[in-house]
């Protein structure tokens, strides 16, 4: 009372309002959220590094569009697809190959479209590079070791499989088959250890995912556990994406020693563009087989 008294008498007025009691900061700062400190209501459950999104500044990538190389800009890249500016215009659900180096592509579909920058959905299979029938006979291992409770076809029957191998219907079928199936493993680098998804593999090198990135001529381990340790040195590196080349031939058959994840197979939900068709042929073509679909394919083409 006798601070307000002196106010007014003095002529100054009041610095403050007196019914309203200033609060303290409390460490913050004006103008600064980071001075804030907003403790988390609940822990991390699972591990989301695979779903971070890499920006990229004045990255240059080719993809392969309706049989034409494009020059592109790379926006960013994430676990599960890519974001580029083009000059060209593909429709919803079109294939479009990225290609992140030289032999190192990635099928990719398109998911959205604003105006010059296309949305990119990544393959969720592991690209096994090899001709198709190579191909196939390593899925029907992998079907034998890892899903032993499905009935394949016996030995004798696969006889018939050679057959059929000039048979133009078949071999293209054979290279459009899409299976399921997703290996893994870890990269084994200066007594770390990191969590790998394949993207794609061949006898000379692989195209993984890793969360973290490693200078170009690095040394490491490629461990596919069953399928063997395999050493492998870094050709490049874009964003979380990594091309090995190996320093031995692998063999691909070994992959049926170990078993594989396996890939969600309905088609993938509609895009934000809403004048895309759902029911589409470019959204029907991305449909993945199931195991048993692969299974029963394979075993019709050993029955031809």
């Amino acid at each position: 009372m006798n601070s307000f008294r002196s106010a007014i008498l003095s002529g100054r007025g009041l610095k403050v309002d007196p019914l309203v009691h200033g609060k303290d900061s409390r460490g913050a700062e004006g103008d600064d959220l980071s001075s804030v400190d907003v403790p988390r209501s609940e822990t991390r459950t699972a591990n989301h590094r695979d779903d971070d999104r890499h920006r990229l500044d004045s990255e240059a990538a080719t993809v392969r569009y309706e049989g034409q190389d494009h020059q592109v800009d790379l926006i960013n890249l994430s676990g599960g697809g890519a974001m580029i500016r083009a000059e060209f215009s593909p429709r919803l659900w079109d294939r479009i190959d990225l290609a992140l180096a030289e032999g190192a592509e990635i099928e990719c579909a398109v998911r959205w479209l604003r105006g010059d920058r296309i949305g990119l959905e990544f393959a969720h299979e592991t690209k096994i590079d090899c001709d198709p029938a190579a191909r196939d006979s390593v899925l029907l291992e992998v079907l034998r070791r890892s899903f032993p409770e499905m009935i394949l076809p016996s030995a004798p029957e696969a006889a018939c499989w050679s057959a059929s191998e000039d048979d133009p219907v078949v071999n293209s079928r054979r290279a459009e088959r899409r299976h399921p199936l997703i290996w893994s493993g870890d990269i084994i680098y200066n007594h770390g250890i990191e969590r790998t998804r394949l993207r794609n593999i061949s006898e000379r090198g692989a195209l993984v995912e890793c969360p973290i990135s490693y200078p170009r001529g690095a040394e490491l381990l490629l461990d596919l556990g069953e399928a063997g340790q395999h050493f492998a040195t870094v050709g490049w590196s874009c964003a979380d994406k990594i091309g090995l080349t190996f320093a031995q031939p692998f063999d691909l058959k070994t992959l049926a020693k170990t078993r594989p994840d396996i890939a969600p197979t309905h088609v993938p939900s509609r895009p934000l563009d809403r004048s895309a068709d759902e029911e589409s042929a470019w959204a029907e073509g991305w449909k993945r087989q199931s195991v048993e679909e692969l299974r029963e394919d394979l075993e019709g083409f050993l029955k031809r």
